[in-house]
């Protein structure tokens, strides 16, 4: 063995547990971030060009971040398409979104209002696996990323996860300021984010709750039921499992809601779907709602043009390609 190789191999040993709270764990670098850093935009002080972007070094990210908290609202619309090319490419996450995610939550929260969903968005994408073309059962609803997929720092992507739900965790108040915002798209990408909490559930599935009792907009009822399985999936929720069942199975619910909760209870449980589900959701009627379901932001990453067809597919018929 060359001593190069002995290198290499000793650089790996233990990885990545010896790697935690090391300079490449973003975990650790968003952590002692203060909220005084936080609050103040003060990006000076926070290793950025440490972390690269997928197309070059991470101090860009900052000046964006300044650009679309700009009043000019071209000027910070230019900003945040540059942000979801560099830190967002092909749907994936790296380490300097989950840094931007306490920024881009106070952006959203008071910049351009026609900017907020998107900017939103942002933010919960940087706390999710990639999630292109995968409506399975076992993907739609699913946060963490495989433990031994690695970012472009060597550290796992799964931790860049982590940092960025802790971070949304940490401001937990600005999503949740968001779900009567006016705009719809708002609301849905609120959810969005809220769904990523690793703390703090029961206040988010009661406010989640209650927004869903007085939400007259169709594509956020949908996102609403979505986001409460989600954090039912993720910590273990029994008794929302069973309300999203409920849910799906009562008649007298609008038809798209119905739809949602179907899928959402598909990714709640290992049960084959049973035969009143699979009448709801290959009834041809189902197909009126597709454009309505483009707008839910777990959907449209699925299928650019159909999500909710994909879904159903990929669901129901995951044996046929």
């Amino acid at each position: 063995m060359s001593q190069g190789q002995a290198a290499d191999e000793d650089r790996w040993a233990n990885w990545p547990e010896a790697w935690a709270g090391a300079d490449c764990d973003v975990r650790a670098v968003l952590g002692a971030i203060s909220r005084e850093a936080k609050d103040g935009f003060r990006y000076d002080g926070i290793p950025w060009k440490r972390f690269p972007h997928f197309y070059g070094p991470g101090d860009e990210v900052p000046g964006l971040l300044r650009m679309l908290a700009h009043d000019d609202a071209e000027s910070a619309g230019r900003a945040l398409r540059r942000l979801w090319t560099t830190v967002h490419h092909q749907g994936s996450t790296i380490e300097v979104a989950a840094l931007a995610v306490p920024f881009l939550l106070r952006i959203a929260a008071t910049g351009h209002p026609g900017l907020r969903a998107e900017t939103l968005t942002l933010a919960a994408v940087s706390g999710r696996c990639q999630h292109l073309g995968d409506g399975t059962r076992e993907g739609l609803l699913r946060v963490a990323e495989d433990p031994l997929v690695i970012g472009p720092v060597d550290c796992p992507v799964d931790w860049t996860i982590q940092a960025a739900r802790d971070a949304m965790t940490s401001d937990l108040h600005l999503p949740l300021s968001l779900l009567p915002d006016p705009d719809p798209e708002v609301r849905s990408a609120a959810a969005f984010v809220l769904a990523l909490a690793t703390g703090g559930v029961p206040r988010i599935s009661s406010a989640l709750h209650d927004r869903l009792v007085v939400e007259d907009d169709p594509a956020v009822q949908v996102s609403l039921v979505l986001a409460i399985a989600q954090l039912a999936r993720e910590h273990q929720d029994g008794p929302a499992r069973d309300w999203v069942r409920d849910l799906w199975s009562d008649p007298g619910r609008p038809p798209h809601v119905r739809i949602g909760a179907g899928l959402a209870w598909l990714c709640l449980v290992d049960s084959p779907a049973s035969d009143e589900l699979h009448a709801l959701l290959t009834d041809p009627g189902t197909r009126r709602h597709r454009d309505l379901f483009q707008q839910v932001p777990w959907i449209a990453p699925v299928d650019p043009d159909d999500g909710l067809r994909r879904c159903i597919h990929d669901m129901l018929t995951p044996q046929i390609p």
